[in-house]
């Protein structure tokens, strides 16, 4: 593993680092923030998974998220959202390709050889984490925003017992019924719908739920609403009564000042789950 930078951030270590993958066959970059706590032993970890086209970078300059993170001594990782690099297979659209990774394991060409972002972020980067830096594997959490906040719900529900609480901020919540879904799922995992519905957190809120404390924030002028379809997600979560905490943020869109508006609610939440 390679540092390529650390910068001492709120008394802690705001680091960004590069690995080859296995999983991704390519190298790979995340940003882990380890609060002063770290220096005595392990802390608890929140995941923050970001958006279409964004890499490592944009929440960790964006979110307003360390400061919170050193207040309640928990650690931040920021994964990148696609393999990339020269051979792994991209797109014209921002939307499909590199910085559109879905949070999925591609099966189709030309998509299957790099996109592999479920084993990346689910098996293979907490590995790498819990081995090098000083990082309670028991005690995760997971939020993220758009694409993020969609891999977030997804892995969350798929994994029981894996993370003790998640949040979202404007997810892509009901992908197989949106244009931002049904192209990549297409994609990436070919045209037998039946092995989307993994990947759909309105679904898998109807189908399984989350056995812990669940926090969503909508901004209720974002302008990807008819994209994001949160409510599908809202009435999964009435249907299957699932405790949780679905907000509609008056006047907020899609942009990172909402996310940065609200983050400290968010690390709050998780930070309560985490020390429990």
């Amino acid at each position: 593993m390679e540092t390529l930078s650390e910068n001492t951030a709120f008394g802690g270590v705001q680091g960004v680092y590069k690995h080859r993958s296995a999983a991704c066959a390519c190298d790979m970059t995340f940003g882990l923030f380890l609060p002063e706590e770290a220096q005595d032993g392990p802390v608890p970890l929140l995941w923050y998974l970001s958006g279409l086209t964004c890499t490592h970078e944009n929440a960790m300059t964006k979110a307003a998220a360390q400061g919170w993170a050193a207040e309640q001594g928990i650690a931040l990782v920021f994964p990148d959202t696609s393999p990339r690099g020269e051979g792994v297979a991209d797109d014209a659209a921002y939307d499909l390709g590199q910085g559109a990774g879905f949070y999925v394991n591609a099966t189709q060409a030309p998509w299957a050889p790099h996109f592999r972002m479920w084993d990346y972020v689910a098996e293979e980067l907490p590995a790498l984490l819990t081995e090098t830096f000083a990082i309670d594997p028991t005690r995760q959490s997971i939020t993220g925003h758009s694409m993020g906040g969609h891999g977030a719900l997804t892995l969350a529900m798929n994994l029981p017992g894996r993370y003790r609480s998640v949040s979202a901020f404007a997810p892509i919540a009901n992908p197989t019924g949106s244009d931002w879904g049904r192209k990549q799922l297409a994609a990436y995992l070919g045209d037998d719908e039946s092995t989307w519905a993994a990947h759909d957190a309105s679904l898998l809120m109807r189908d399984k739920g989350f056995n812990g404390p669940v926090l969503i924030d909508q901004g209720a002028s974002d302008q990807f609403l008819d994209l994001l379809k949160p409510e599908a997600l809202a009435a999964a979560i009435a249907s299957r009564r699932q405790p949780a905490t679905f907000r509609m943020q008056k006047g907020y869109d899609h942009s990172y000042f909402f996310v940065s508006s609200f983050m400290e609610d968010h690390v709050t939440f998780h930070a309560s789950a985490l020390w429990a």
